[in-house]
């Protein structure tokens, strides 16, 4: 993952997680990158301080949000638009895994924000057959479900 920032994301310099699973994750770049860091919710937190952005990274920084998997981005992208809203630099997001839905790709591209992935469910399938988890006559099932999965099966 911290290649993946270096790479495509030259500019960066400051991470921050996607609460919840992008936390720990990207705690533990920026830490490989000794890159300030910080984690933000889709929303705000409810009770408490009813924050939405722990720790502080200055507005002058290049972030790379850093999050586990993306399937529409709309999680994601509540971030993007509250970080840019209160006037920070969003270089785009790296993540885990994709599932590469079509709805995701709009998404991003309507926010103007780069993402990019480890590795995707296409990636994946064939692995999945080489290793015997699946046989190759469930490739046209799983690949209907990921090209319509809101009404896949109905």
């Amino acid at each position: 993952m911290a290649n993946l920032v270096t790479s495509e994301f030259p500019n960066a310099n400051a991470l921050c997680g996607v609460a919840t699973a992008g936390v720990a994750i990207g705690g533990l770049v920026a830490d490989e990158l000794d890159m300030p860091y910080a984690y933000c919710r889709p929303k705000p937190k409810e009770h408490g301080m009813k924050n939405q952005l722990e720790g502080r990274i200055d507005k002058e920084k290049k972030i790379v949000l850093v999050e586990d998997l993306i399937s529409t981005g709309g999680s994601s992208l509540k971030v993007v638009d509250y970080l840019r809203n209160e006037g920070y630099q969003i270089e785009g997001i790296v993540s885990i895994f994709t599932y590469g839905f079509d709805a995701a790709q709009q998404n991003f591209d309507n926010a103007n924000c780069k993402n990019i992935s480890l590795g995707s469910y296409q990636d994946m399938l064939p692995l999945a057959i080489e290793k015997g988890y699946i046989e190759q006559g469930q490739l046209s099932t799983l690949e209907a479900w990921r090209k319509e999965p809101e009404t896949w099966n109905v």
